[in-house]
């Protein structure tokens, strides 16, 4: 790949034209991360621990939130709760309700399956576990140790009190936690090791575990490509819901379409609602380590918009592009979260729209793991992150929308060739993508910057003339 290190917007507005946009494929089997891969970061997740003064780690998973332990194990808890501890001599537990113990990490990553019948659901038999207390003391949790309790989120600012030692476990596994250990301040919520923005054990992804978030990506952000090209007058939400395609990877959020006013409600699920003229839109679909999202308005051009926004929304989608492309153009390896937030904010016109979040923010299992993009942060951007454009526009105006969410990867020399040699077919359609988003987009991608999305960069304003999109010329 040639290297494309301007970081410079085009100085003219980006140009609606009409465009094809390739094929780009996906693969008929999809990629697995080996069973290896897992048994390393378990040793990493050790080695975290004792540079961190932790004797013990306890790793807790719902349904909702399940990355930390699925990304340490290749487990995710199924309807129940699950419990990983580690202890400082490498011994692994996994503690899991009635329906999981058939339901287990790989045998040859050495964790010992520890029946706790509370994880279970309500009324299902409780006649087999020892308590929770025996248990985590037959586990290392004791007096004198310290414990670092992993969940999926911890607290920095003002808003919670307790700083490192608030937890966000529930409380009869913090309770009892902070009861062993005899002295509260022993046990701190190390979630910080696998998700902070300057160093998280899940920021810096291999090879195997890009091409399975690439895989993932070909799969949601074709059947989004699907969605917007399916609207037409009269059509419903769940009709258009039909073109989402997952092939049975797990879902990372609900999927979202909607029509009219309720598109304002972006998270909303789709129902019996029908596109009319004139309506906005949004579409989302997202599974593990992809999400893809589209919105604009049902209309074939401009002369379509209502009154109000005939003048308006063509300028806003216009700068939102140029925003998307300040954006790309500043990712590369080594650059800042603060830098990459600087470029975008400096390509959007104020009077038009505001950022409702962080204009991105990394990806992984679960669709947010943290956001290093903001004023000033200097957070550098690793190779191996997965990073997610996600920028929402708050109207300045009148109320509508436009969203272009893609994911992509960063990835050093030696990373781009791993890929390349291991995932020949992963690598190609990269480079494709690439190729298409310089060279007819016109987004001077730097050559780390490796898209993931089969629509990168792909903004058509108006769902009913989906093939006119935005370029910069």
């Amino acid at each position: 790949m040639a290297s494309m290190l301007s970081t410079s917007s085009s100085s003219s507005p980006p140009q609606l034209i009409d465009l094809e946009l390739p094929e780009f494929g996906i693969d008929d089997a999809a990629p697995v991360v080996p069973v290896p891969e897992y048994a390393d970061r378990l040793r990493a997740a050790s080695g975290r621990m004792a540079a961190a003064g932790l004797d013990v780690l306890v790793v807790y998973a719902d349904r909702e939130h399940s990355a930390n332990i699925a990304f340490l194990t290749g487990f995710d808890p199924r309807f129940e709760e699950a419990l990983l501890i580690i202890d400082a001599a490498g011994r692994r537990w996994l503690l899991v309700g009635n329906e999981c113990m058939s339901y287990l990490p790989d045998s040859s990553l050495g964790i010992e399956a520890v029946l706790f019948q509370e994880f279970s659901l309500l009324g299902q038999p409780r006649g087999r576990s020892r308590p929770l207390r025996q248990i985590l003391a037959d586990c290392g949790v004791a007096s004198g140790r310290r414990i670092g309790c992993v969940g999926w989120k911890y607290f920095e600012g003002p808003l919670v009190e307790g700083g490192a030692l608030a937890l966000d476990l529930p409380s009869y596994l913090a309770d009892t936690i902070r009861s062993l250990a005899g002295d509260p301040a022993r046990v701190v919520n190390a979630t910080a090791l696998m998700m902070n923005p300057r160093d998280g054990m899940r920021l810096a992804n291999s090879a195997a575990q890009i091409a399975v978030f690439e895989h993932a990506s070909c799969l949601t952000s074709s059947s989004v490509l699907a969605a917007v090209r399916a609207i037409r007058v009269g059509a419903s939400e769940r009709e258009i819901a039909r073109s989402f395609r997952t092939d049975g990877m797990p879902l990372s959020c609900h999927p979202m379409v909607s029509f009219g006013d309720k598109a304002a409600r972006g998270l909303a699920s789709p129902g019996e609602g029908r596109a009319r003229i004139g309506d906005a839109y949004t579409l989302a679909l997202g599974v593990w380590g992809a999400l893809n999202c589209r919105a604009g308005m049902v209309v074939a051009d401009s002369d379509g918009l209502p009154e109000a926004l005939r003048s308006f929304y063509p300028r806003l989608v216009a700068n939102f592009f140029q925003v998307m492309t300040a954006w790309y153009q500043a990712l590369r390896v080594g650059a800042t979260g603060g830098e990459v937030f600087r470029a975008a904010d400096r390509a959007r016109d104020p009077s038009l729209f505001d950022f409702a979040l962080n204009p991105g923010h990394y990806l992984h299992l679960d669709e947010w793991v943290h956001s290093p993009f903001a004023e000033g942060d200097g957070s550098v951007l690793p190779s191996g992150a997965a990073i997610q454009m996600d920028i929402i526009p708050v109207s300045r105006g009148p109320a509508c929308g436009t969203n272009g969410e893609d994911g992509v990867v960063l990835a050093d020399g030696a990373l781009c060739a791993e890929l390349a040699r291991s995932y020949p077919s992963c690598w190609r359609r990269i480079g494709g993508r690439r190729r298409f988003m310089i060279g007819t987009l016109g987004i001077h991608l730097h050559e780390s910057v490796l898209p993931l999305s089969n629509m990168p960069a792909w903004l058509p304003p108006y769902a009913l003339a989906p093939q006119r999109a935005f370029a910069n010329r």
